[in-house]
Parts: C-alpha cells; sequence; structure tokens
C-alpha cells in the first residue's frame, strides 16, 4: 500500500497547530465590536466572503494607504472602494517613518485618502523606531502629523503603536487622540495598559477570516457601539 507521508505530515502538522495555537474565543466573546486591517500584503480579498464571516462579525477594516513621503499602497484604492461596497465600515492608514519628515509624511497620507461620512478617523501607524531618534523630537513630530491631519479633515487621528513604543514615545502624551494597540501576549490588554484613550485592541497577527488567503490582524473595539460611532466622520 502506497503512504504519501508528505500529505500525511501536512495533516498532521495541520491538526497540531489547531489543536495548540493560542485561542481568541475568549477575546471575541468579550468584546462585541471586531474588525481586520489589511494592505497590499494581502493579496487576493473577497470583502463579499469577509461581510459574511461566522466566528465573528467584521465590523470595521483599516486599510494601508501611505507610507513614508513618498509610498502609495497598491492595493489601496481598490480595496477602499470595495470594502465599502461589502457594507464594512472602512478607515485608513498611515505607516509612519520618525526619521523623515512629518510634514511631507502628512501630505503624502492627504494627496491619496479622500474621507467621507461614516468612515473611521485616520491612523498614525507608529511601529518602526530608530535607534538614533530623540524622544522628544519624534514626539513633537509626530504631534505636526497629527494636527496636520487634523485641520484636513476636521477630526482627531487615531494613534497605533505596540506596547514598547507605546511606553517610550505615546504614554503620557496624545491624551487628545484615540489610542489602538499591538498586543498578542497578554489576554488582556488592559493588564498591560491603563489609559482611557485605549479604544481598539489589536489581539491577533495570525487570524483568519474568510475571503482571505492567509494570515490577517484581528482587533476589537474595547466600548460600546455609541463610542465606536464617535471615531467616525460625521458623527457629530
Amino acid at each position: 500500500m502506497f503512504i504519501n507521508f508528505t500529505l500525511v505530515f501536512t495533516i498532521l502538522l495541520h491538526n497540531f497547530y489547531v489543536s495548540f495555537a493560542p485561542s481568541n474565543n475568549h477575546i471575541i466573546k468579550r468584546y462585541n465590536i471586531h474588525g481586520i486591517d489589511v494592505s497590499h500584503h494581502q493579496r487576493s480579498v473577497d470583502w463579499e466572503k469577509i461581510a459574511d464571516h461566522d466566528d465573528f462579525k467584521v465590523s470595521f477594516c483599516f486599510l494601508k494607504a501611505t507610507e513614508g513621503s513618498t509610498f502609495q499602497d497598491t492595493k489601496f484604492k481598490t480595496y477602499w472602494n470595495e470594502c465599502k461596497e461589502a457594507g464594512i465600515t472602512r478607515g485608513a492608514y498611515h505607516f509612519y517613518h520618525p526619521t523623515r519628515s512629518a510634514t511631507d509624511q502628512a501630505k503624502n497620507f492627504i494627496k491619496s485618502v479622500k474621507l467621507a461620512d461614516g468612515d473611521l478617523a485616520p491612523v498614525l501607524d507608529f511601529e518602526k523606531d530608530s535607534k538614533s531618534a530623540n524622544v522628544a523630537s519624534v514626539r513633537k513630530n509626530l504631534l505636526k502629523w497629527l494636527q496636520t491631519i487634523e485641520k484636513h479633515y476636521g477630526v482627531k487621528p487615531i494613534n497605533y503603536t505596540n506596547t514598547s513604543i507605546y511606553k517610550k514615545y505615546i504614554k503620557g502624551h496624545f491624551k487628545d487622540h484615540p489610542l489602538w494597540l499591538a498586543d498578542y501576549k497578554s489576554g488582556n490588554i488592559h493588564s498591560l495598559v491603563r489609559s482611557p484613550n485605549l479604544k481598539i485592541w489589536q489581539y491577533s497577527q495570525t487570524g483568519r477570516v474568510s475571503g482571505i488567503t492567509g494570515n490577517v490582524d484581528i482587533n476589537a473595539f474595547l466600548g460600546a457601539e455609541e463610542e465606536f460611532e464617535k471615531l467616525r466622520l460625521g458623527s457629530e
């Protein structure tokens, strides 16, 4: 009898992963509003399938629009339109580089992103640190980006980062801006960060959602639906 050992090994490896991979079920049950974030790295996206995902309702999606002073995500325009057509609340984010001009980075985002009522507030994605960066100078430039974006769109942007950069640059500052934190280990973000600004928790970078091949980031909004609505343009 012929045995396909490669197939057997693949099945065993899959079963091991399913059995021992950390479960996020307690997070899914604890919070009512969940979402994802995508970029060109998710090369094939079926938005109708995402909207019909079974494990939890995908209520929102943040899409990468720009990075640095010149880069525009190659999938942004397509995904931006398709996300809205699927009935999923959409938002756009900018991947920030602390060693480049904050003004030029803000201009890059503004040039690329046209927001409408119902869209989520813009996001400053600051997760790339620089060993040579001066902390005070970085904070000053972050504020410049945030203020430029707020002046243009008429809404306070959201700060996205991880816990280490939060502690180094964000904690105790930018108190008027909603906070979105990435942490995949704690199981309870409030045990790590106690901030009234904390609104969104990215609790997995290896999530699986119908309509997306491969891993995708999964997020939970930490408040009630009324608070979530306040993050959308035209809510007041």
